[in-house]
């Protein structure tokens, strides 16, 4: 019976440590099976945070390129509007009665005969009969003549004899010069 008893006695250890061991499995099982649910919880919220961040990105430049879209709209908008009163503008000019052309283009005769002494004047198809009676009745441009006419709106254009000077007093270089000098005036009043 003693042998029996070695037999029961090894085989009851036995069982022990295999119960022991299959413990100690269970527990780093279960230590393994947590830190593993720990990494995934981690990778899961840094995958969460970085999806949140690059929707805030996508969203951020989505509404720049809308502003910017709406932005550059609002700028031709304004562009055409200005470039509708700039037309308007030069169409009202050119409709003034001759009377007030007639009177434009002496004056204007007048002033450039200051600068030049002695040249050669252009204007516009309707304008050439005040410029023949401006040079016909005015002794200071005895020293000019009418050398043609030019595609302008009104107004004259003076040139020195040998070509080296020309002065442009023309109606639309005039309405240019107060329309740069005056656009973001303008600007302000129609769009605020």
């Amino acid at each position: 019976m003693a042998l029996d008893a070695v037999v029961g006695e090894i085989r009851d250890k036995g069982i022990r440590e295999s119960e022991a061991i299959k413990k100690e499995a269970q527990t780093e099982v279960s230590a393994i099976l947590a830190e593993a649910q720990e990494k995934v919880i981690a990778i899961k919220m840094a995958a969460e945070e970085d999806a949140n961040r690059q929707e805030g990105y996508i969203m951020a430049q989505e509404v720049a390129a809308a502003n910017l879209s709406v932005k550059r709209e609002t700028l031709n908008a304004q562009k055409d509007v200005l470039d509708e009163v700039f037309g308007r503008v030069a169409a009202d000019i050119a409709a003034l009665p001759d009377e007030f052309h007639r009177k434009a283009i002496r004056e204007l005769c007048k002033t450039a005969a200051k600068e030049l002494h002695e040249g050669l004047f252009y204007c516009s198809e309707r304008d050439v009969h005040s410029v023949e009676d401006a040079l016909s009745s005015l002794k200071t441009l005895s020293g000019f003549s009418l050398a043609g006419t030019k595609d302008i709106t009104g107004g004259i254009i003076a040139e020195s004899n040998d070509g080296t000077l020309q002065l442009d007093y023309s109606y639309s270089t005039f309405v240019s010069e107060v329309w740069e000098s005056g656009l973001k005036d303008a600007s302000d009043i129609l769009f605020g």
